[in-house]
């Protein structure tokens, strides 16, 4: 089948804003459904090997496919306010709309996507634009507040500035002079008009309406349209498949081993065939095809198999399972916290919760992207500084579902949160970890407030979704802290928190699901960006030997690539500095740099920018230098600077 392919392509909306599209679509056929992806990252260079491996291919199948930056990103008009902004959820519809209209489309529309635009498709479809039919949303949360990458259990994320600077920085990138004669004057409007969004996030410490917005779980009844949601156990957005699949009226789940990527293109493996399962989705919702789409296994999901810790896994053993929700093969299985360390012991332990802040330093990042250490490593050196409980498992353990801990705790701070990591230890020592919860402890009952140093507390967490084979002879663990960094920013004083009781629930699995096999992954479609250059990635964690202190100092260069289609040439590296001591959480800091290149002939634009946090007792300290430099011929070189400074009141974290 032939595939027309335009790029260049401007939606107009309403208001007379316009986005910028690329659009794959068959040749020579009647009207097709459509199927829409609707991100910010930049169509032109950024997310090209992406598109060209999902979106032609699925063409070829019978759709119109269009990838649209959104208002004020890539090369579409207009100024970007915030993620999943009340605009950029009524420009969707607005584009949806306009599909539906043309006379290549048959009035049937998919929408798609991965993180951002896994929460705009399911954000988009509670707002039940007439032609939008179904969705298909990978790793992505229906819980702004709770389970994304500000804040979890109501503890502040250092993904919440990491992502706040990446999108300051994505934001100052301009349109392609080529598409968009207006480029200057609209690349000094991004720059002027950038929200500085660490700042914007970090003020919002409660479950406000501010969270609530685009939180679809406030309403599932909302999502009309059928769900395909996809997750992977190494990200952190494995919590809503389960979610969906119980609460919305059609949605089908599958979980794998993956990182933050699609299923086709994913680490760990096994990969599979993610664009054959999407075309069967679109094919039943779209074009009326009866292929049993509908009748599949709610929960298709990778039991992952005990494995030595390995934060840059190229595979990960287990097994495919094809389960419902709630399960009939997983009974709630309670264990308490014994005096002697152990699960299920008798009696109460009288343990002491007061972790160095450096703990943490194998968390993983909160999305893990590939192959360069950003997966959760080996658990061991953090278990050995926190207060662990262990359940020999000597004909193994099988597991599916959340587990839950109570705590019965006495902090002595008015601020104080607690980790609880579930680990697969190993005859070794080596420690995997399985799943892990976070809980601000001025959230655990009601409205947060501060604590009462002193006042003992029952709290209860819930640990992220799992599903886990423990080999016979491993060990079970569960350990408790009240430090976690870089993942989580750290309380403002150390706190020493007394553990006088508490029990684990486990949703124990009897491990003899149905199985279930997927299609092969895909052949890609060999990469059409011309590298220039070849990028990098370091990642090193250095311990001063006198005083103890960290630095975690990552670098990710991504070298220097060209489209091959108009020349554009384009190079992107951040550095990323985490430091702390062991028992200062005021020491807490993290400086990120990220340089962005531009280039044709003689046109080029270079921005750079500097972002630090830091804190204090009573606030959150954020500052932010962009400076952007522009060249162009027949025009006097351009410098453009903003300069960004918040004291953000610690109320909650």
């Amino acid at each position: 089948m032939e595939i027309l392919d335009h790029d260049g392509l401007f939606i107009p909306l309403p208001d007379g804003t316009r986005l910028a599209a690329r659009l794959w679509r068959p040749k020579g056929t009647p009207p097709a459904p459509a199927v829409l992806e609707y991100i910010p990252y930049r169509k032109r260079d950024n997310t090209l090997p992406r598109d060209e491996a999902i979106h032609p291919w699925m063409a070829a199948q019978g759709y119109a496919c269009l990838r649209v930056d959104i208002r004020g990103s890539g090369d579409s008009e207009g100024v970007f306010e915030d993620e999943y902004s009340r605009q950029e959820l009524q420009d969707a519809c607005d584009v949806i709309a306009w599909i539906a209209e043309q006379d290549w489309c048959s009035g049937a529309v998919g929408m798609m996507g991965k993180s951002w635009g896994a929460f705009n498709c399911l954000q988009v479809a509670a707002l039940t634009p007439p032609a939008l039919k179904a969705v298909v949303k990978v790793c992505g949360t229906v819980d702004r507040f709770a389970d994304d990458i500000h804040y979890k259990g109501g503890c502040l994320l250092g993904e919440n500035f990491a992502w706040g600077t990446l999108m300051m920085s994505y934001n100052a990138r301009p349109a392609d002079p080529m598409l968009r004669p207006d480029w200057r004057e609209d690349f000094r409007q991004r720059i002027a008009k950038m929200p500085h969004l660490s700042e914007v996030w970090s003020s919002h410490q409660t479950r406000d309406e501010y969270w609530k917005h685009g939180s679809v779980c406030e309403d599932f009844s909302a999502v009309k349209a059928a769900v395909l949601t996809v997750g992977g156990w190494n990200d952190n957005y494995m919590n809503a498949p389960a979610q969906l699949v119980e609460n919305t009226a059609m949605a089908k789940a599958i979980i794998g081993p993956w990182v933050h990527q699609y299923p086709h293109m994913a680490v760990p493996g096994p990969r599979i065939g993610f664009l054959t399962e999407m075309k069967n989705w679109w094919d039943h919702w779209l074009k009326g095809v009866g292929n049993g789409v509908e009748d599949l296994p709610d929960y298709r999901v990778w039991m992952l198999q005990a494995a030595p810790p390995d934060a840059s896994a190229e595979f990960r053993p287990g097994q495919w399972l094809a389960e419902t929700l709630p399960s009939p093969r997983v009974t709630s299985q309670t264990y308490t916290l014994g005096p002697n360390g152990d699960l299920g012991g008798a009696g109460k332990p009288d343990r002491t919760i007061a972790t160095p802040q450096t703990l943490g330093a194998s968390s993983g990042e909160f999305f893990p992207m590939g192959l360069n250490g950003e997966m959760a490593g080996d658990q061991s050196a953090d278990d050995a500084r926190s207060v662990c409980f262990d359940l020999p498992c000597v004909t193994g353990l099988a597991l599916l579902g959340a587990a839950t801990v109570t705590l019965e705790v006495t902090p002595d701070a008015s601020h104080a949160f607690v980790v609880a990591r579930l680990c697969d230890v190993a005859p070794d020592g080596a420690s995997t970890r399985i799943a892990h919860g976070l809980l601000n402890l001025q959230h655990h009952n009601g409205p947060p407030k501060p604590l009462v140093a002193g006042e003992t507390l029952t709290v209860t967490l819930t640990l992220d979704q799992m599903a886990y084979r423990l080999a016979p002879g491993h060990t079970l663990r569960l350990a408790l802290s009240n430090t976690y960094w870089p993942f989580v920013w750290p309380s403002p004083t150390p706190v020493s928190m007394r553990l006088t009781g508490g029990q684990l629930e486990l949703p124990v699995h009897t491990g003899d699901a149905p199985v279930y096999d997927f299609p092969p992954p895909e052949a890609l479609p060999p990469a059409r960006l011309q590298v220039i250059r070849a990028g990098t990635e370091t990642r090193e964690r250095m311990i001063d030997g006198i005083t103890g202190a960290e630095q975690i100092r990552i670098t990710s260069d991504l070298g220097l690539t060209r489209n091959p289609d108009h020349g554009l040439e384009t190079h992107a590296v951040m550095h990323e500095i985490w430091s702390i001591n062991p028992d200062d959480p005021l020491s807490a800091a993290c400086t990120i740099t990220w340089e962005l290149l531009f280039r044709r002939g003689d046109w080029s634009v270079k921005t750079h920018l500097t972002a630090t946090q830091k804190g204090t007792g009573e606030n959150l300290l954020l500052s932010a230098r962009m400076r952007a430099e522009v060249s162009d011929a027949g025009a006097a070189p351009e410098a453009i600077e903003r300069n960004f400074i918040a004291h953000v009141a610690r109320k909650h974290v």
